[in-house]
């Protein structure tokens, strides 16, 4: 590297692997595809956790939930814990953090306070003037909805005022807003005042202000679409005609050897409160021939194609705004010594395995991830690897591009030499964490080239698949007696990659 490059983070939220155009005919998103065209597409890229908070704290912590401690949606990331944005203000770079952050709950306690929380969330003239770091962002815009969620709030509805929407409310959900909770798929907030939008004007207006300056900047601009509600604006919500997209379903037999809690999600009205511990709602542990968010009835044949459609269009119109961050770090001459990465937190479900949204179903649709790198004359263009990528080795990799020294609490892989097309591989397997309980719903899944395993904490069931022969996941092997040496080394293997990602606090510096 000649000097330190910028770095720019682009996510989306919940979007699934394989909706980038490039790669998926039935998708537009020109903007993605020529990233893609211009950088290396990582195939084989995981969560460390199938939910946001988690998987968020993750990419900032080079850490795996189960060490920086933010466990569970519901959690916060603990404000001593060491993040990537720290080194990088420590060595003179410019740190900001534009949209979704969510490494902290919608409910502060006196011990755990959370500026993402009501009432704060909602006190403007709190985040008119707020001006303090946070987890290691010296400059943060924020906002906490997904679509039309009653929790909009911060920076983005004070751009909503100063864009002339006082009306903002008008386009969400009560409390805080006014609009029909039974109107789904066409969202009647205008184009110009949707969080896309946002997102995108003041991703742009930091890179102006980069521009003038002679500091590098490591900026992450943080879309919340594609997560449902699926709600777009026109004319997104139309763009797909839901008879002309293959929809994904339930292959009839496929979960009668796996977990119980897999079949009993195709139930009407399955019970699911033995996994109930803190009281609190539980992702995906309900009847998926239903609306996951709010109050929503049976999904009906047409609605099940219908949301494939608008979350397809959510994705376009994301993809558009990616597009306007991407010009404009051409226009500014910026391009060539910015290091630009894709991703997303987490997968989703639109009815593959006759599942919706996530939970506690660790297929490749929910952890595998969309995972584009540009940077021109370092990253190989146009290429396509299936190095294993994970989340967790964002933070670490993000450091060595930019010669900083990689903190030892760090348990991420340095992915540099796989991203500049010097190594084939950093890793050899990947980790996926899912505690969404204390004990009932506590699960961690390995996958390598070519298996993947799934263990339950004090469960004797679990799966195994062969990702090669059964890329669908549709037969799992765990209780098969011809596979079970093939269980016993997975298992062995599993417990070699937990005792690896131990982090060291410190070298080892003397005999005794």
């Amino acid at each position: 590297m000649s000097s330190r490059p910028n770095i720019l983070l682009i996510t989306s939220d919940q979007q699934h692997w394989n909706t980038i155009g490039a790669f998926q005919s039935e998708i537009s998103t020109p903007n993605l595809d020529r990233l893609a065209q211009q950088g290396t597409t990582f195939g084989r890229a995981y969560c460390p956790n199938p939910t946001c908070t988690p998987s968020r704290s993750s990419i900032i912590t080079g850490m795996y939930p189960s060490q920086h401690g933010a466990w569970t949606l519901g959690t916060k990331l603990l404000e001593d814990r060491h993040t990537v944005g720290e080194d990088f203000s420590k060595a003179g770079y410019q740190t900001s953090l534009i949209g979704k952050a969510h490494f902290q709950p919608l409910k502060s306690t006196e011990e755990y306070d959370s500026k993402e929380a009501y009432p704060i969330l909602q006190d403007l003239e709190y985040w008119k003037s707020f001006n303090e770091s946070f987890y290691g962002f010296d400059h943060v815009e924020l906002a906490r909805n997904h679509t039309n969620e009653a929790h909009v709030g911060q920076h983005y509805a004070l751009w909503l005022e100063e864009q002339g929407c006082h009306n903002w409310r008008d386009y969400f959900l009560p409390p805080t807003g006014t609009m029909d909770p039974s109107v789904t798929y066409k969202w009647p907030i205008p184009e110009k005042y949707h969080y896309n939008t946002w997102i995108a004007e003041r991703t742009n207006a930091r890179l102006e202000e980069h521009q003038q300056s002679d500091d590098p900047f490591f900026l992450w601009a943080s879309f919340f679409d594609p997560h449902p509600e699926y709600l777009v604006p026109e004319p997104w919500d139309t763009m797909y005609d839901p008879d002309q997209l293959t929809i994904p379903g339930l292959v009839p037999g496929e979960h009668d050897k796996n977990p119980p809690h897999f079949g009993m999600t195709q139930e009407d009205n399955p019970d699911f409160s033995h996994l109930m511990e803190t009281g609190f709602g539980i992702h995906g542990y309900r009847s998926h021939h239903y609306y996951e968010y709010g109050d929503k009835a049976r999904l009906t044949e047409y609605d099940k194609k219908k949301l494939v459609a608008v979350y397809y269009g959510m994705i376009s119109m994301m993809d558009k705004y990616i597009g306007k961050i991407l010009d404009k770090l051409d226009a500014l001459g910026m391009a060539d010594h910015t290091l630009v990465v894709f991703t997303t937190d987490h997968g989703h479900f639109f009815g593959q395995h006759g599942l919706q949204a996530k939970g506690g179903f660790h297929y490749e649709d929910l952890i595998k991830l969309p995972f584009i790198v540009r940077y021109p004359g370092h990253v190989p263009a146009g290429r396509w690897s299936d190095s294993i990528q994970s989340l967790v080795d964002l933070a670490p990799t993000f450091l060595s591009f930019s010669g900083l020294p990689i903190p030892p609490t760090m348990t991420g892989v340095d992915q540099k030499d796989v991203w500049l097309g010097r190594k084939s591989q950093a890793r050899d397997h990947a980790i996926c964490e899912f505690r969404h309980e204390p004990t009932t719903i506590h699960q961690k899944t390995y996958v390598d080239a070519r298996y993947k395993i799934t263990v339950y904490y004090n469960q004797t069931y679990g799966e195994i698949f062969d990702l090669q022969e059964d890329p669908n996941e549709l037969h799992n092997l765990w209780d098969e007696p011809e596979y079970a040496k093939l269980k016993t080394e997975l298992l062995l293997k599993y417990a070699w990659a937990e005792l690896g990602k131990e982090p060291l606090p410190m070298p080892r510096i003397h005999h005794a």
